[in-house]
């Protein structure tokens, strides 16, 4: 059963019923305007009501605050300056604030330097042991090669024509003087197996008392390896002055003239074993006393026998 309340009823429990809280005042908490785009610091004011306990707010107390803690902290972190007052940054085209970047030390020049230089020690290394390897291998070839030495054995000597008269030399002196023509045969050997050798000579001298009476030079030919080959050279002297020394040039009673003479020449080989990089040379003196008469009957050839003459 429901009883109405008079208005006595009312005014009699209003003194006793607890008075309603005073209004509690409100603060206001300034944030940075995320609407701003030219960098100037502004403001925006918020009003926050006061709430004695966690249970008067709307929401639960401890989150709002840590929630609203975090994010300000986080915006402010990053529209904070550097000393640590908030501050506007330069933002690109689409709204985001520009960061500055973070340069690594260093730079890649030098590393290319690096490399660069690396690869030229690595070719100079390479080349350096080419050419050593290439010069062992010569040196290799070279003493191979030198034992082949060429051998030269001495034939024969024909004289043509031989003459001893009276006449005088180019300033007037007189003076007994020789004639002699004639021919020198010998044989070249080549005993190298892998190249062939290059055969020529220095002037192949008759010398009478250490005068040369008639010379004569080898034209330069090649010889093939392992190969043999007839040599034949024309030796020759026209009207040579002998001076004191053609007083001992005496008919004997045959009316022949004996003529002591001596034959020297020197062969040389040269052997291109690796085109012109590795040559081998060899040189052989021969020295060859002989006798030659002069007569009204034909002169036969003089054959040199294996041990009248001397090789060096």
């Amino acid at each position: 059963m429901m009883h109405t309340k008079s208005e006595s009823d009312i005014t009699s429990l209003a003194p006793s019923s607890p008075s309603r809280s005073p209004k509690r005042p409100v603060y206001y908490v300034q944030s940075p305007s995320r609407d701003s785009h030219d960098g100037d610091k502004s403001s925006s004011m918020q009003a926050t009501p006061n709430y004695n306990s966690p249970m008067e707010s709307p929401s639960h107390p401890s989150f709002g605050h840590h929630s609203r803690n975090s994010s300000a902290s986080r915006f402010s972190g990053i529209f904070r300056s550097s000393s640590g007052r908030k501050g506007g940054r330069k933002r690109n085209d689409k709204g985001w604030p520009e960061c500055n970047v973070i340069l690594e030390e260093g730079k890649y020049d030098e590393l290319d330097d690096d490399k660069t230089f690396t690869r030229r020690c690595q070719a100079m290394l390479a080349l350096f042991s080419f050419v050593l390897l290439f010069t062992v291998f010569c040196l290799i070839i070279w003493g191979a090669a030198r034992p082949y030495k060429a051998e030269v054995i001495m034939k024969s000597l024909t004289v043509h024509n031989v003459y001893v008269g009276e006449g005088s030399d180019f300033t007037g002196v007189p003076s007994r003087m020789l004639f002699i023509n004639s021919s020198l045969r010998f044989r070249v050997y080549n005993p190298a197996t892998f190249f062939g050798i290059h055969v020529t000579s220095a002037p192949i001298n008759l010398k009478y008392s250490e005068i040369t009476v008639a010379t004569g030079q080898l034209k330069k030919y090649f010889q093939p390896r392992r190969s043999h080959r007839t040599v034949l050279v024309n030796v020759q002297g026209n009207r040579v002055p002998l001076y004191g020394a053609g007083s001992g040039l005496v008919p004997s009673k045959n009316n022949e003239v004996q003529v002591p003479l001596k034959l020297e020449l020197e062969i040389r080989a040269r052997g291109n074993v690796v085109g012109k990089l590795v040559r081998t040379t060899h040189k052989v003196r021969i020295s060859c006393p002989l006798v030659i008469t002069i007569s009204s009957r034909a002169s036969k050839p003089i054959k040199f026998k294996k041990n009248s003459c001397l090789y060096g």
